[in-house]
């Protein structure tokens, strides 16, 4: 057996780690750069009530969208929710809370809660009254800034296009997006990857994130496991 760090673990085992009311941050853009197997493991597992941290809320059928439509969501912290209907509606509705956070912003307050901060400082929004009303504001060097919290969550879920079984991760162009960030803000983390090779294939110099940010190992659909059970 090839799974010498015992990171590598079925969709199904990684699902078992998120329960209802917990926190989880999930990688992409739009869909892209999104784990598909976790997040259908998580419709099948029935888990719900969960605060959703991510980019936007992807589209009614892809990436996290599915999550939102299917109402397992009771929060999302996301830069913006319109290429879903379906989360805009439960928003008017009063059936899902949306706290948004400029997409600069949600990733620098990502990387903070990834890097032990407490929060960061940031000017985006300072002038805007509705923003700034509910912000503690500190000044620096006479100039103010809005505090902006860190965030973590309780699983982390990304999407990589290779990993070696100590969880080295290498993403594909633009599916980069935020998922480096996301796999350091989770308590655990959770890298779904199209390919698993075996160590010291990847390159050092092309790793995006250190496998020492990565707890479990999941094999997308169509990956191929057998060197892995060998």
């Amino acid at each position: 057996m090839n799974n010498q760090f015992g990171k590598i673990v079925s969709s199904l085992e990684a699902a078992k780690l998120v329960k209802d009311n917990m926190t989880i941050m999930v990688g992409g853009f739009g869909g892209v750069g999104t784990a598909p197997t976790m997040i259908d493991e998580l419709l099948k597992k029935e888990v719900h009530d969960l605060t959703l941290i991510c980019n936007d809320t992807g589209f009614p059928h892809i990436g996290v969208g599915k999550l939102v439509s299917d109402r397992r969501i009771k929060k999302v912290i996301a830069s913006h929710i319109g290429s879903n209907p379906i989360a805009g509606s439960l928003m008017t509705e009063g059936l899902l809370e949306v706290e948004f956070s400029p997409q600069g912003t949600l990733a620098e307050r990502i990387r903070a809660g990834g890097v032990g901060l407490g929060g960061v400082l940031i000017d985006v929004g300072i002038d805007v009254e509705v923003v700034n009303r509910e912000k503690e504001i500190i000044e620096v060097a006479g100039i103010p800034y809005l505090v902006e919290e860190a965030l973590t969550a309780d699983v982390s879920i990304v999407y990589a296009q290779k990993s070696d079984p100590f969880g080295n991760l290498l993403y594909d162009k633009s599916a980069r997006n935020t998922n480096p960030l996301v796999a350091m803000a989770g308590a655990i983390t959770i890298a779904e990857v199209e390919e698993i090779v075996p160590l010291g294939e990847i390159d050092p110099e092309q790793v995006m994130t250190s496998g020492v940010f990565v707890d479990y190992i999941v094999p997308s659909k169509g990956v191929n496991w057998k060197w892995v059970w060998e």
